[in-house]
């Protein structure tokens, strides 16, 4: 008798949930594989639908509203204090005035912006920025380990904090799940300020642990900032135990922009702690450079899907080439079709992924995509290590470096942001960089999928059925 009503309450469950899943669920697949999932066997489903299948993030919208007005009245007065910060979008670039709104942040000009390849130039990069600041450090990293390059990272904070520079650690708590809390408590003995993303924070969220901060930000003293696809990690370096190297990129950004990377850490950090930093707004408004940039946050918590209208602005805007590089490629049928037509439209259109999977799934179901983006566009495996990096490059101007994966994790569960740099110099900096990895990856034949085994298309077309769910 118990047996019978636990399953009937399971089933029953199965079916409210299901029109929880209609209703709210972002995409048709996604919504689709829920309701099946959920009424066919509603004791595995039900729970992790609850866990794993929710696209709201609760509580972070009216955080972020009340952050925003608080900076309201502060960023309008820097507006009229430093109008040589803001350029005329409509000369700037054809689609300026669209990706601003999606990043619901102004393009600033003034910057420099330095390509930092890999992970030695990159950590000596933010390494010597933390040493040199005088104020204030944000660190934000989706992934923390307390290994080598972990405690070279906490020894130098302490440093910092016990100079009397304030330092502010912010991490995701998923990723950074092994981080032991005698590395925080060593941080907070000297007066660093150290706190999880809280992503299970408020009673709606406390089952919730598909979101995820994928974000990776250093700030320091509100004119200098860094982010990319590093975390902190000794495989960053040198590509650990798993893979024989590890590809990256990052960026160091001088000016006014590193102020739209500030305003993305104080909206996350006042969701994570309730308490809105005071930091400096002024400083890094002193032009340094002529480059234009424009930081787009996005996430779950966004109105639309950032990221995803982002990538396919961008697709749909140019006009002689995109080039995209990321680790995983499992796009959904709108960013696909943007693909196609670009290469319709005679657009050179390359796909760099890495040849060394770190998730199987997400590596089987990339197969399946690169057969439906269609015989047009080119696709590269990178054989010289593990590619992490996350790179768009538009035409001759446009460039991006960020977090951002071009995946569904990416597009509507993470948390993320991407540099969008307008620029020619920096964009044939890009260029150059991704044409050796050029060299150093293999182009797919579209045709070399159809001659694998019939077991390895199966398994390639299961992983891409659950895609709107991985």
């Amino acid at each position: 008798m118990f047996i019978f009503l636990f399953f009937t309450a399971a089933q029953i469950a199965g079916v409210i949930s299901s029109f929880h899943a209609l209703m709210g669920t972002r995409t048709s697949q996604g919504a689709i594989a829920w309701i099946v999932s959920l009424n066919t066997f509603p004791v595995v489903a039900v729970p992790a639908y609850w866990i794993f299948g929710r696209n709201n993030f609760n509580g972070y919208v009216s955080d972020r509203q009340k952050n925003d007005e608080d900076l309201k009245e502060i960023i309008s007065e820097l507006v009229r204090k430093h109008p040589h910060a803001f350029p005329d979008t409509d000369k700037v670039h054809p689609g300026a005035h669209a990706a601003e709104q999606l990043a619901r942040l102004p393009i600033l000009k003034g910057n420099q912006v330095e390509l930092l390849v890999d992970g030695e130039k990159t950590f000596a990069s933010i390494f010597e920025g933390i040493a040199a600041a005088q104020s204030y450090v944000l660190v934000q990293f989706f992934i923390v380990k307390d290994d080598d390059l972990g405690r070279k990272l906490k020894e130098l904070l302490i440093k910092k904090a016990e100079e009397g520079v304030q330092v502010y650690f912010l991490y995701d708590e998923v990723g950074s799940q092994s981080l032991p809390a005698s590395y925080l408590e060593d941080l907070r003995a000297a007066g660093a300020f150290a706190h999880n993303f809280h992503t299970r924070k408020g009673p709606q969220n406390r089952f919730q642990i598909n979101f995820r901060n994928h974000r990776k930000i250093v700030v320091t003293d509100g004119d200098t900032g860094w982010v990319g696809g590093h975390n902190v990690g000794d495989e960053y370096l040198d590509g650990g135990k798993e893979f024989s190297s590890w590809r990256d990129t990052h960026i160091k950004i001088s000016g006014p922009a590193s102020l739209a990377l500030q305003q993305t850490f104080v909206e996350d950090w006042n969701w994570a702690t309730d308490n809105i930093l005071q930091l400096d707004w002024e400083s890094g408004f002193q032009a340094v450079g002529n480059q234009d940039i424009l930081i787009i946050p996005s996430g779950p918590a966004d109105t639309r899907e950032t990221a995803t209208l982002m990538f396919t602005h961008a697709i749909n805007s140019a006009k002689k080439r995109i080039w995209i590089a990321s680790p995983y490629f499992v796009p959904d049928e709108g960013v696909l079709n943007a693909l196609e037509l670009a290469t319709l439209r005679g657009v050179d259109v390359r796909i760099l992924i890495p040849d060394e999977p770190d998730h199987l799934l997400v590596y089987l179901a990339a197969f399946s995509y690169l057969k439906k983006a269609g015989s047009g566009v080119r696709v590269w495996r990178y054989t010289a290590g593990f590619m992490h990096q996350k790179v768009l490059l538009v035409d001759d101007t446009v460039s991006s470096v960020g977090t951002a994966n071009f995946d569904n994790r990416s597009f509507r569960l993470n948390f993320e942001i991407t540099a969008l740099i307008i620029d020619p110099a920096f964009n044939q900096q890009v260029e150059k960089m991704l044409l050796v990895d050029f060299e150093n990856s293999e182009e797919m034949d579209p045709e070399a999928i159809d001659d694998k085994s019939i077991w390895f298309q199966m398994k390639s077309r299961a992983a891409s059925l659950a895609a709107p769910i991985l």
